[in-house]
């Protein structure tokens, strides 16, 4: 039904052109014969008004001012022709009485002679554009011969084939629709004569491994079809058993999981609570007059690390939150700096462009970032690098704080960039590499970012941007 469809779209499409080209050919015959006589009629007025002797030498004279107003009255291009065919004259300013001009042919003022009506039209074709010539005789009040009167007729087809493509369209717009129909009809017949099959495509596109998939309880008349059918079943039986395979080995992997995540976070706060221990012991005079003031900064600082400790054994259920968030107003400045004190190298330093910050955080979890960030910006500087440098800064830009980090260690290779937040992954030949991540999404649970600028072999720089409550 389709290909008949298509089929008459383009018969139909063939004769409709066929007849505008022969609707236009005899628009243009018909047209060019009206300003031929219309033209002849005034050439003969002219002629009977002329004080000129009427003689073929003549028709130069007569016709010298008055053959321009009859090419603009009638608006085509006029040429006057002698009996042998010399141009004598012609509408055209570039012609005038131009001796050089090509005479018309032997042949056509041969025609002219033996036809009834005088009258000849040569058609061209030049430049893929018909041309139309007439040739037709002048006469004098006693029909004798003076000359030939040529009128050349360029066709213009712009009309028709405006017609003709309005038309084409409109009939490509019913025959488009046509088509619709029938595609529809086809695929509603189509649907009925393959239920059985519709059936099927519709239970292979349920199928998943991660759920219960039903087995198709149907009978079709077709043997190959109901072979389908019980390989599907086959194959439901088989994923079945898969899934259950697969969802041990997930559970098992989920354990293994979190039993390495939960070692990466307990043991990340035992490294600045490790070295607090050893500041301490070096640091320690029994005879120092502010032993009690450092006895409960040291201690201030292990408590807060066993705080940290405990909010991850609690939390750590949930990853998004872990560990719950404890708001607190503080000056970020000053636990910045008190982060900063368990560490021993004297190359960290740390500026701050004002006093005081304040900031709506945890303070247990900015200390975290802190140290984390820290104890990462260490471990990224050789150990037999002369020239360590460790800055951290803090200061404000317009309602966020800036927490910058930066070292001159070996830097982050160009391939390493876009991972380096992943959870488990890592540049470092131990740890799990779940520390930046986690920083992250607590930093995000407080509505900032943390973004870095590295380059391989000279250093990288960490900035952590928080919102502030002070103007």
């Amino acid at each position: 039904m389709i290909v008949v469809i298509i089929v008459s779209s383009v018969l139909l499409a063939s004769i409709s052109i066929i007849q505008f080209k022969n609707e236009a050919k005899d628009y243009h015959e018909e047209r060019l014969e009206r300003k031929e006589n219309a033209v002849k009629e005034h050439i003969n007025f002219v002629l009977s008004t002329t004080t000129y002797p009427l003689t073929t030498e003549n028709l130069e004279l007569i016709f010298k001012d008055k053959i321009h107003e009859l090419a603009h009255i009638h608006n085509i291009e006029i040429n006057i022709y002698d009996l042998h065919g010399k141009l004598l004259k012609s509408s055209k300013e570039s012609f005038s009485v131009d001796k050089i001009s090509p005479p018309i042919p032997e042949y056509i003022l041969k025609l002219v002679r033996s036809s009834i009506e005088k009258r000849y039209v040569d058609i061209k074709t030049i430049d893929g554009i018909k041309n139309r010539s007439s040739f037709t005789q002048i006469k004098d009040d006693k029909f004798k011969p003076l000359g030939v009167l040529n009128l050349p007729y360029q066709e213009d087809d712009g009309f028709y084939e405006k017609e003709l493509s309005s038309f084409l369209i409109r009939l490509g717009q019913v025959y488009s629709f046509m088509l619709i129909v029938a595609f529809a009809l086809a695929y509603f017949l189509s649907a009925y004569i393959t239920k059985s099959l519709k059936t099927i495509s519709d239970k292979l596109n349920e199928t998943r491994l991660n759920q219960k998939n039903e087995k198709i309880l149907l009978s079709a008349s077709s043997k190959e079809i109901n072979l389908l059918i019980s390989g599907y079943n086959q194959m439901v039986d088989e994923l079945e058993k898969s899934a259950i395979k697969l969802a041990q080995s997930e559970r098992e992997e989920a354990w293994r999981e979190m039993a390495k995540q939960v070692a990466h976070e307990i043991k990340n706060p035992l490294t600045p609570m490790r070295l607090t221990v050893q500041s301490f012991q070096r640091k320690f005079n029994p005879e120092d007059a502010d032993i009690k003031q450092k006895m409960n900064d040291y201690s201030e600082t292990l408590i807060q690390q066993i705080d940290t400790m405990s909010a991850v054994a609690s939390a750590f259920s949930n990853f998004a939150s872990m560990p719950a968030q404890q708001n607190e107003t503080l000056n970020v400045v000053d636990v910045v700096e008190l982060a900063l004190d368990i560490f021993n190298e004297n190359h960290i330093v740390f500026e701050s462009d004002a006093p005081e910050i304040i900031s709506l955080i945890d303070r247990t979890q900015l200390i975290r970032i802190i140290t984390n960030l820290v104890k990462n910006a260490i471990q990224s500087i050789p150990e037999e690098q002369e020239n360590k440098i460790i800055s951290v800064s803090v200061k404000k830009e317009g309602n966020n704080v800036l927490i910058l980090v930066q070292d001159n260690g070996i830097g982050i290779k160009t391939e390493d960039i876009n991972r380096i937040f992943e959870p488990k992954f890592t540049t470092k030949s131990s740890g799990m590499g779940l520390g930046l991540g986690i920083i992250k999404n607590i930093i995000e649970n407080y509505k900032g970012t943390i973004s870095f600028e590295t380059e391989y072999g000279k250093g990288t720089c960490f900035t952590v941007s928080l919102p502030i409550i002070n103007s």
